[in-house]
Formats: structure tokens, C-alpha cells, sequence
């Protein structure tokens, strides 16, 4: 029998050498610091057999942007089980412990990034955002089918940087659901790092903001550079890594990509966690030059309390619809409801009619994967994992789920 409880400071270190462990990794001194520094802010909860931790899990305290509305949201991290522990319910205490103290807290809702995809949907949690790997081959202009932005362009030193584009990135966050809020030491240590913690032949971070000097800006792209590797048995041309990229308005995103595309020595640009709806997709004049390489589930949520998250977000038209909700980690969450939702707010309670079935039956799971606007309930029906008792029913929560953007996050922690 393991013992759950918070874990102190002085075994931050303990908890990095399991987590290390667990994850096949030996990084630097450097490294390490700024992990202890990360741990040091974050809750933690562990796992003791004896004396011993075999167990660990944190969590950031962080705000989610979800549609209209802005929510607490613990970032769960560094989540580990000693090999020697595995498969004995360490983990599963380790979740329950997280998800009570989550509740205790007033957050409606929790999220992480999945290291195995398998793991987290026993526990609740839905794939609620996806992410693109978008690659262009920059050897040749990049073919548009609008007029970039022709306002100014310019480098910024990444010392000045924050106050310029961090008020910028919150406004964008607020735009779109899924996004967690940075703090300066965030953007410090990660978006502003000097090195690169995966990739030391990278350069230090590059902004280039559009608009003039002393005016408000339209955009900005933070990116890092490599060289060319012209000792290789084939050549490699030097390599852009655009790390984020936000613009107001398409010309000015149009903008941004062609001066990306256009930097000299370099001959390819990828960038990693793009939204699936992003304009570029659209506006590229040649798909064969801008082309999606990759795709994959990126932030998983969790409704801690289901009630409090439905009624917190905005709603794009009216639905009513009684749905039976099974959650076996929070039984509080379980059961028949009637949502009333519309622009005005929504309305969740008990449903205490005399009919037989609900218009949905689903898991806590898929109503967490549809909460952000990202997943159709009517793909999961047709997949199987909802039921639809009434006709109609799953068209019509997808209508009032419905954002204008898709949630998209590439903070991942």
C-alpha cells in the first residue's frame, strides 16, 4: 500500500531523478535547475512506499482560455510511476488524489499533454485540441493568393521582446479556446530560452514583429534557425523552425510566413503545432510547397465539474437536450441532465422526467473532448462512443458547441 501526499520541497530532486528515470533521460545541469525552479511553483502530489517515492505528479497553476470565458485550469506535469510500481494503482491514486484537490480548488476543469494517448481517457480526460506539423520548401518564393501586408518589418532584441509581443499573445489567447496564460517566467525560460533545450544547433530565438516603430503591432513570428549540413552524404539546406506565429488579420499572417520563407541560406521551413484551420492552408497558392506532414491529438481536458464548466463558456445557439453523463472518478459529475444553453448563458441541472432514455448518453470522457469546440459530438456518435436516443440531438449540441476558430494550443507542458 502506497501512501499519497504532497511532496515537499526538499524532494524536488527525488522527484527529478524518477521522473528522469521513468522517461529515459540524463539532461544537463542547466536543465535540471530550471526544471527544480518549474517543480517549485507547481503542486505536487507523490506517491510513498516507505520511505521511498515511486510516484509523482504536478500541476501549473494556470488559466484556460475556453469560448468566452477564461476558467482555472491546473496544467498536470512531470506525471511518473516507478518501474518497480507499475500496474499496482499508483497512478490511478495519484489521478484521484489530483482530481479531488482540483474539485477542493473551485476548477472546473484540468488539462495535460498526453506522453502515451492510451493512458489518460480511463481517467476522464478528452483529446480536446489538435495540432499540424506544417512544412514549406523554401528554395523558392512562397506562392500566395492574396497580397501580404506591405506595412514594416522588424527585428526585435529578444531582451525587449516580451513587452512587445506578450500583450499581443494574451489578446490572441483570448480569441482562441485551449490556450493556457504565460507568465513572464514562462516566456523566459521556454518561448525566450537562449538555447534550445531539444536542439543545441539551433539559434537563439528571432521576432519579427509587423508595424512601425511606436506603433501598435499587427503580428509576430518567433522562430530559431539552423544551418546547412553540407558535410552530410546528401546536403541538407538550412532549416526554420517557426515555434508561433500569431497575426490579426490574414495579409498580415501572409506577411509573416513569406518573410520566414524568404530568409536566406535556408531552404525549409516546419513548424510544429499549427491549428488545422490556420489561413495559411488556404491562402498558400502551391499545396505541393505548403504541406501538412504531421497531425496528431494535442491537449486533453478534463471536466472536473461539469455543471460549473457548461454554464462558464459562451454557446453559439440555442439547444436543449437531457444528456445521461457517466463518470466513474467523479460520481458527483454522473447522471441525467437538462442543458438549457443559448447566447444568453446556459442552464445545468437534474433532470427528474419520466422518460425512458435521454436524447445522448456519453462518458465524461467525450463531453471533455467536445467542450473546447474542437470534436463533433456527431463523429463520436457515428464512432460509436455517444449514443443518440433522439434524433437530431447530437446536430444540435454541435451547433450550440460551435466556435469560430478551432481550439488550438502549442504550449506544451
Amino acid at each position: 500500500m502506497v501512501d499519497i501526499r504532497e511532496v515537499p520541497e526538499s524532494d524536488i530532486d527525488r522527484a527529478l531523478e524518477l521522473a528522469y528515470l521513468v522517461f529515459h533521460d540524463r539532461p544537463e545541469k542547466e536543465v535540471r535547475d530550471k526544471h527544480h525552479a518549474l517543480l517549485a511553483s507547481c503542486d505536487r502530489i507523490g506517491a510513498y512506499d516507505g520511505a521511498a517515492l515511486v510516484g509523482f505528479m504536478a500541476a501549473h497553476d494556470f488559466r484556460l482560455s475556453v469560448p468566452g470565458a477564461d476558467l482555472p485550469c491546473p496544467g498536470l506535469t512531470f506525471v511518473c510511476v516507478a518501474p518497480t510500481h507499475r500496474r499496482r494503482g499508483v497512478l490511478t491514486a495519484l489521478m484521484t488524489q489530483m482530481l479531488r484537490r482540483t474539485a477542493a480548488a473551485g476548477s472546473p476543469i484540468a488539462a495535460l499533454w498526453a506522453s502515451e494517448a492510451a493512458i489518460y481517457g480511463r481517467f476522464g480526460y478528452g483529446s480536446a485540441t489538435t495540432g499540424a506539423t506544417i512544412e514549406i520548401d523554401s528554395t523558392r518564393p512562397l506562392a500566395l493568393r492574396i497580397e501580404p501586408d506591405r506595412r514594416p518589418l522588424r527585428l526585435l532584441d529578444p531582451e525587449e521582446a516580451l513587452a512587445v509581443i506578450g500583450p499581443f499573445h494574451e489578446a490572441a489567447r483570448a480569441g482562441r479556446a485551449g490556450r493556457p496564460t504565460r507568465s513572464a517566467e514562462r516566456w523566459r525560460e521556454e518561448w525566450l530560452a537562449e538555447q534550445d533545450e531539444e536542439d543545441e544547433e539551433l539559434s537563439p530565438p528571432r521576432i519579427i514583429v509587423l508595424g512601425g516603430a511606436g506603433e501598435p503591432i499587427a503580428g509576430y513570428v518567433l522562430y530559431r534557425t539552423k544551418p546547412e549540413d553540407d558535410a552530410a552524404a546528401v546536403r541538407v539546406p538550412g532549416r526554420v523552425r517557426v515555434d508561433e506565429l500569431e497575426a490579426d488579420t490574414p495579409a498580415v499572417a501572409a506577411a509573416l510566413w513569406e518573410c520566414v520563407a524568404s530568409l536566406d541560406l535556408t531552404g525549409k521551413v516546419s513548424a510544429w503545432g499549427r491549428p488545422l484551420d490556420d489561413p495559411l492552408l488556404h491562402f498558400a497558392a502551391d499545396r505541393d510547397q505548403v504541406r501538412v506532414t504531421a497531425q496528431f491529438p494535442a491537449l486533453w481536458v478534463r471536466l472536473v465539474d461539469v455543471r460549473a464548466a457548461l454554464t462558464a463558456r459562451s454557446w453559439a445557439a440555442p439547444v436543449e437536450v437531457v444528456l445521461e453523463v457517466h463518470d466513474v472518478r467523479l460520481p458527483a459529475n454522473a447522471g441525467r441532465f437538462r442543458l438549457k444553453a443559448g447566447p444568453a448563458g446556459a442552464t445545468y441541472e437534474n433532470d427528474h422526467a419520466d422518460s425512458a432514455t435521454a436524447d445522448l448518453a456519453l462518458d465524461v470522457r467525450e463531453l471533455a473532448a467536445c467542450y473546447l469546440g474542437g470534436t463533433r459530438i456527431e463523429e463520436l456518435a457515428l464512432a460509436g462512443l455517444v449514443q443518440e436516443h433522439t434524433p437530431g440531438a447530437a446536430a444540435a449540441l454541435d451547433a450550440a458547441l460551435r466556435t469560430p476558430v478551432l481550439p488550438h494550443t502549442s504550449d506544451e507542458f
